[in-house]
């Protein structure tokens, strides 16, 4: 016989996750990347993205399904969130342009996740009440898919201010390289100009004897 420990450790990993991408990619200026899914009918999916590091952190995000219908179409967003059930089977694509954009990459999150959440327990579905146990380790899978949520929300706000931190340190050094620069430009300034006074004086005194 299992211990209720383990037992309740076998439920919380027999769990059919939802099917899902995560990842953080470059966006370089002038640039469009495009990820393709292949889907099928009454599928629900949805996807979040925001705009790590880069410009203003905006970007133009769409989606089309396998017929090129517009589902989803933003111009400029900084993040955003879009949820959609599918009607028909084929190939559905997200697209991130960056074309707006001359000289500035941009760095995007993406999450995209596709498909329903099986229940934790079997017994969920039946009208039996559920134990101590079952109740306990529904309440800490729900508990811990509030966690991962947390993390990944921290993470891209770590990341997003880590970004801006460093730009505004790169844009502070800059500026105190030019002010080190202006003083040291108009200190020599002030000697020459001082140097030019004594020099005139000494050349009309040796004019007048």
């Amino acid at each position: 016989m299992l211990q209720p420990g383990l037992s309740c450790l076998l439920l919380l990993l027999h769990v059919c996750v939802v099917f899902g991408t995560e990842l953080s990619f470059e966006l370089p200026d002038n640039d469009k990347q495009c990820f393709y899914e292949e889907l099928e009918k009454d599928v629900k999916f949805d996807i979040d993205f925001q705009v790590i590091a880069g410009g203003n952190y905006d970007v133009d995000c769409f989606v089309t399904d396998p017929q090129n219908n517009v589902l989803y179409n933003e111009k400029k967003k900084q993040y955003d969130s879009f949820s959609h059930t599918t009607i028909m089977k084929g190939e559905y694509k997200v697209c991130f342009s960056n074309e707006f954009s001359t000289f500035t990459h941009k760095i995007v999150y993406l999450d995209f996740r596709h498909g329903d959440e099986e229940p934790l327990l079997q017994t969920m579905t039946r009208s039996t009440a559920l134990t101590q146990l079952e109740s306990s380790c529904v309440s800490i899978h729900e508990i811990l898919k509030v966690v991962a949520e947390s993390q990944t929300w921290y993470r891209l706000r770590e990341a997003h201010d880590r970004t801006k931190a460093e730009h505004l340190l790169e844009r502070v050094t800059y500026w105190s390289i030019g002010e080190t620069v202006l003083l040291f430009v108009i200190g020599i300034g002030q000697v020459m100009m001082l140097k030019s006074f004594f020099a005139d004086k000494k050349g009309s005194v040796l004019a007048a004897t």
